[in-house]
């Protein structure tokens, strides 16, 4: 007990100094990929924040399996750069017993990590979505270039030939207000305020020391000038203002829990089978000989042309029909297949924790390294084979190309058997890479640079 203790203890400070710097590493890509969609809206701290924080769910996932690869190598590395892997073993405990603890702290974490994929990501990802989507939707904020007619506000167009974007004061302003058909309004002023509502909908315009010219387009003797020292316009700013949608969105199959998804498995299956059905009529139909063409063939037996366009009609109807309704069985079985392959992962991701503890184990055993940035680029090496067997397995899935389990878990089986043989051969101190088997392929020329060759890495 106080051993597995003392080796958890090893694992938690990597643990979470490798999370962090992952989480890091992860938010600043997200930043960097979405900030010219952020940049500019008018966006409060608020929605900033939420969409952040949604985020943060997918991240999550992704983070704590590497996280954990990590601070194995790092745990293992430093109790064997430290000796204390050679003095435990003295004491009569094997690598076996060793792993036990970390192994079960590991499924504890994958059970954790599954609830989180299943029923925290999918509303995460379903809310990321909305939001981004709202967050697209939204004008930017309005914007004065000196000397040029701004357009954007409905029913107004503003022209200041003076604009400070620090303070938002304008210079020489002329607005024309459209919004009475009837009438001509023209507002001049020489120094101005452009600032939003509390609520950000109304777009506010304090003037000063101005005129306002109004005439009425029925009555062109009817003229009216005014002069002002203060003046407020009111303008609608609804085009500006960030709206949220509600509830209702359609979710994609990432937003969905597994339960959800295995119902939408079983309609489609379903509307399958009543194609194939449907399908299995129509051959009957076009592809047997029916009463009705035998009776229009003897009606029409002079006429042989006619009996074979009859005949050409028939075949054709039967293709079309037979590739409209393979084509909708196709759709149907690639929409099923991206449903079973997004099952599958939910359970594969929290599942590599358990598979990058039985790898990471024996390599930091050997590695004899606790460093972070030597754990970091093995870990780097493992996590290029996971990802690129995950993102590959996924597109082949999706395509039918590939059994939806397998594209999601041949990287778990892989390593899990790599690691496996790593084990056996750490707890039987044999050779991991020889490399004297490996020196035949090395040029006579080149023999002499690897005096090395006949050492193993262990």
């Amino acid at each position: 007990m106080i051993l597995d203790k003392y080796i958890l203890k090893n694992h938690l400070i990597p643990f979470i100094y490798a999370s962090l710097s992952l989480m890091g590493i992860f938010l600043l890509q997200f930043l960097m990929k979405f900030a010219d969609r952020l940049v500019g809206k008018g966006l409060g701290f608020w929605i900033i924040t939420k969409l952040i924080v949604y985020n943060l769910a997918w991240m999550v996932v992704l983070v704590i399996p590497m996280a954990t690869l990590i601070a194995t190598l790092m745990a293992y590395g430093n109790m064997s750069q430290n000796d204390e892997i050679t003095i435990i073993k003295s004491s009569g405990v094997s690598l076996y017993r060793m792993m036990a603890a970390p192994l079960l702290a590991s499924v504890v974490l994958t059970y954790l990590l599954f609830l989180f994929n299943n029923d925290v990501l999918p509303d995460a990802n379903h809310k990321a979505k909305v939001l981004m989507q709202d967050i697209s939707r939204q004008k930017p904020t309005l914007s004065l270039t000196p000397g040029v007619f701004s357009q954007e506000i409905t029913n107004f167009s503003i022209l200041a030939r003076g604009v400070n974007p620090k303070t938002n004061m304008l210079s020489d302003l002329t607005i024309y207000n459209y919004s009475n058909p009837n009438k001509i309004d023209i507002v001049t002023a020489h120094k101005g305020k452009l600032f939003f509502s509390k609520d950000q909908t109304k777009l506010i315009m304090d003037l000063k020391d101005g005129e306002i010219h109004q005439s009425d387009i029925a009555d062109k003797n009817l003229y009216r000038k005014l002069l002002f020292k203060k003046h407020r316009i009111i303008m609608s700013a609804e085009q500006f203002s960030f709206q949220q949608s509600g509830p209702g969105v359609p979710r994609g199959d990432r937003e969905l829990s597994i339960s959800a998804m295995s119902y939408i498995i079983d309609s489609l299956k379903q509307i399958k089978q009543n194609s194939i059905n449907s399908l299995n009529k129509q051959v009957e139909k076009y592809f047997f000989i029916s009463p009705s063409f035998n009776k229009y063939a003897v009606s029409n037996k002079g006429k042989k042309g006619a009996v074979f366009a009859k005949a050409i009609e028939k075949v054709t109807i039967a293709k079309n029909v037979i590739l409209s309704n393979y084509n909708r069985m196709a759709f149907l079985q690639d929409r099923i297949n991206g449903y079973w392959v997004e099952i599958y992962k939910k359970y594969a991701l929290p599942f590599a924790i358990i598979v990058f503890v039985i790898i990471g184990v024996p390599i930091g055993v050997k590695v004899k390294k606790g460093g972070f940035g030597v754990a970091a680029s093995i870990s780097l090496f493992f996590f290029l084979i996971y990802w690129a067997f995950l993102i590959g397995g996924e597109k082949l899935g999706n395509r039918n190309m590939l059994s939806p389990f397998l594209g999601m878990w041949a990287a778990n089986i892989l390593l899990t058997f790599i690691g496996i043989i790593l084990i056996i051969k750490t707890v039987k101190e044999t050779n991991i890479i020889q490399l004297t088997k490996l020196s035949k392929f090395i040029p006579q020329k080149l023999k002499f640079l690897s005096p090395g060759t006949n050492e193993n890495i262990r």
